[in-house]
């Protein structure tokens, strides 16, 4: 770090705080700072770092302002990624400071690194020597340095032998550079044999990734067809270049299996960003991607916004996930910032998916980007037989969930020694509990939803705000003992419904909330993939990009659960969800079968599904929503405003409504009582902006939040430009 008392001049510099601009601080004499360099500077009573932005810091006497304290040694923010910044703020209305702060989430790692120490081979011989020590000395005499575990590790032998020899002088201590967090990867390792269309689709991709200029391509292939092999030929070739590459995934559960297939294609494994990172581990990629050391990223949507070098491919695997929009402080879509990012840096971006969005769909068929579909399998393995069960006709025995038809493809699955998947997208036991004698249903108390019971757990929990009381003996409402009824099911439920039918079966519950986390969550998968369990419930979790061998027969216990919450998104919902879950079955070239539980089989998304005939699915949709100038041929906002009382919510939304614009290709609808109209102890107004393709949804945004009150007190006011949910 840099640091002189004597000032000469002003620079402005992005805080991570709501701040609209930057600040202006003085620049000490003698202090070099450029625009990007990582500063810390006072803010408050605080110490914080922030990024010296572009301009001049305005005509301020720098006597008159805070010094900048210290200049990291750390590589500067791009001026790419300085622009990628303004462009979301811009975008999503969100402050610059607030988008700033999530380049800024690994503090630890503004400084260089401390060296390791390591032993280098002297020219002193041991006073005796044993089979142990003629190990590590063997390995050392060419010279080069190691770190004692290492030594240790590669020559077999215990850390007590090397200590001994430096002990006795044998070796000498030096500094070793910091250890890369991966290995890096070899383009030329593990080229995989493709079939014709993965070759003709890699090739394209590889010549896109092998030049300069912005594109977007849409790898549209169905499950199982090798759509990962072929987007691999894009990163080697990116990487040919001496590019980075970044690889967005949507869920870290997804993250082991992909690092163990992205290892077989380059021989090293990529760096994962996610959430579950360790600090210092966090903190050692991020150095090491703005170093340029980590030459690809594999990571959740947050990866989007580490500093890289010298990025030359972005790939949004799932493109189509809902995981990729965050929904709390800065609201963006990943996959629209990926290609936003792309265009800035002027490299190509790759779309993958085997339900893609309908907006990347029509983008495709306007020309915006490139479309390639890969229509069959890898090896010519089939996609599964699907058949809709009417449960109208086919309904299940009282108190259970699962028709007959189904309860006998899971008995043929299991004489034939494979394996079954059962889909519910509801967690827990039962999402509702309430009494026989009374009526008493568990709300709740800081959300308009129910408690969900957790049998495994013995909780009532509130999947929204996380509130959670034990499951009661007695109604609280009457106090009746024994009388309180699960109502629905969730995946727990169904287990025992399993459980009850075929008792000798390996069954394996899969859920985001199970004990244990992540880790176990991947234990889990593994054993699943290794043919470890023989009957597998689990929610959308399974859904996603999954690869288990022995499995044959997928059954979807409520396909009609998504098709009727009133979100205009629910059609293509629910087909992304139920059309990745079937896939799941066959992918080995096994004969499969996909059973879809509906009460609704002449709805045009099960009709589709079953039929396999996506296309007009697509079709259909597609005309649905420009029909209604629904996105991507209409433009779409949600305003929740939110506080700690109903009629101060209310009121506030009221009043934005009076201040929104006149517009002829913009209106404002509400506002309405949000859906969940009390989330966290907080009540929620909603109000939606609609309007034309071409609208200046922005501007029109601002003005009306710039003529209405300020927000006061506990009133909260969110936007959410391109709403992913409606809730």
């Amino acid at each position: 770090m840099e640091k002189d008392s004597g000032t000469s001049r002003v620079i402005p510099v992005m805080v991570p705080m709501p701040a609209e601009r930057p600040y202006s601080y003085a620049v000490p004499e003698g202090m070099a700072v450029a625009p990007g360099s990582i500063v810390r500077v006072p803010l408050g009573p605080r110490q914080v770092a922030g990024i010296a932005w572009d301009g001049d810091g305005g005509t301020v006497d720098p006597k008159k302002l805070r010094p900048i304290e210290a200049v990291f040694d750390c590589p500067p923010i791009s001026e790419e990624m300085r622009r990628f910044v303004e462009w979301i703020s811009a975008y999503t209305l969100s402050p610059p400071g607030m988008v700033a702060r999530m380049l800024l989430r690994a503090p630890g790692a503004f400084d260089p690194e401390p060296p390791q120490q390591g032993l280098r081979l002297t020219d002193n011989r041991p006073d005796r020597m044993t089979t142990a020590r003629e190990r590590a000395l063997e390995l050392a005499r060419d010279g080069q340095a190691w770190t004692r575990s290492g030594l240790a590790h590669a020559a077999g032998i215990s850390l007590s032998v090397i200590d001994g020899l430096a002990k006795q002088g044998v070796f000498e201590t030096v500094e070793l550079p910091p250890q890369p967090v991966v290995a890096p990867p070899d383009p030329l390792y593990g080229q995989p044999e493709l079939s014709d269309g993965q070759a003709e689709a890699a090739e394209h991709l590889r010549e896109q990734a092998a030049r300069e200029g912005f594109s977007v391509t849409l790898l549209d292939g169905v499950t199982g067809s090798g759509k990962t092999e072929v987007y691999f030929e894009a990163v080697a070739a990116a990487l040919e270049r001496g590019k980075q590459v970044l690889i967005l995934i949507p869920e870290i559960a997804l993250t082991q299996a992909f690092l163990d297939r992205f290892h077989d294609r380059f021989g090293s494994k990529p760096a994962d960003w996610h959430s579950d990172l360790a600090p210092k581990k966090r903190e050692r990629i991020w150095r090491q991607v703005a170093e340029g050391q980590v030459r690809v990223v594999a990571g959740a949507r947050s990866a989007l916004f580490l500093p890289f070098r010298d990025l030359g491919l972005i790939v949004v695997d799932e493109e189509h996930d809902p995981a990729y929009k965050q929904e709390d402080r800065v609201f963006y879509n990943a996959r629209d910032m990926a290609v936003k990012r792309g265009h800035l840096g002027g490299f190509p971006v790759v779309l993958a998916s085997a339900t893609p969005s309908i907006e990347s769909r029509v983008n495709a068929q306007s020309g915006r980007y490139e479309r390639i579909v890969l229509s069959s399998r890898y090896a010519d393995a089939a996609l599964p037989d699907l058949k809709a069960i009417d449960m109208r006709r086919s309904p299940p025995e009282r108190g259970g969930f699962l028709s007959p038809v189904l309860i006998q493809a899971i008995s043929q699955t299991l004489a034939r020694k494979e394996q079954s998947l059962l889909f519910l997208n509801r967690r827990g036991y039962a999402p509702l509990t309430l009494c026989r004698v009374c009526g008493h249903r568990f709300q709740c108390p800081d959300c308009s939803s129910w408690l969900v019971e957790h049998r495994f757990r013995k909780q009532l929990i509130c999947h929204h705000c996380g509130h959670n009381r034990p499951v009661p003996e007695a109604c609280p409402e009457c106090g009746t003992l024994d009388h309180l009824v699960a109502c629905g099911p969730g995946v727990e439920r169904i287990a025992e419904e399993v459980d009850r039918h075929f008792p000798d079966a390996r069954t394996i519950v899969l859920s985001s909330d199970m004990l244990g986390g992540v880790k176990r969550l991947r234990l889990e998968l593994e054993a699943i993939a290794d043919g470890e369990a023989d009957i597998v419930v689990g929610t959308q979790l399974v859904a996603k990009g999954h690869n288990f061998p022995a499995m044959t027969l997928v059954g979807v216990v409520d396909a009609d659960i998504g098709l009727s919450n009133g979100d205009p998104r629910a059609a293509e919902r629910t087909f992304q969800l139920l059309s990745q879950v079937t896939g799941r079955a066959g992918r080995s070239g096994r004969k499969s079968l996909g059973l879809i539980q509906t009460y609704q089989p002449e709805h045009p998304v099960m009709r589709a599904i079953i039929s396999g005939d996506s296309e007009a699915f697509y079709e259909r949709e597609i005309a649905a929503r420009e029909s209604s100038s629904l996105p991507p041929f209409g433009r779409l906002a949600a305003i929740i405003v939110s506080a700690n009382e109903r009629a101060e919510a209310e009121s506030h939304a009221r009043a934005l409504r009076l201040a929104a614009p006149a517009s002829d290709v913009l209106e404002t609808l509400g506002p309405a009582e949000a859906p969940l109209s009390l989330l966290a102890g907080r009540h929620r107004f909603r109000l939606l902006v609609h309007g034309t393709r071409r609208a200046d949804i922005q501007a029109y945004l601002r003005q009306m939040i710039a003529s209405a009150p300020r927000p006061r007190g506990s009133i909260r006011v969110q936007v959410d430009i391109d709403p992913q949910s409606f809730l």
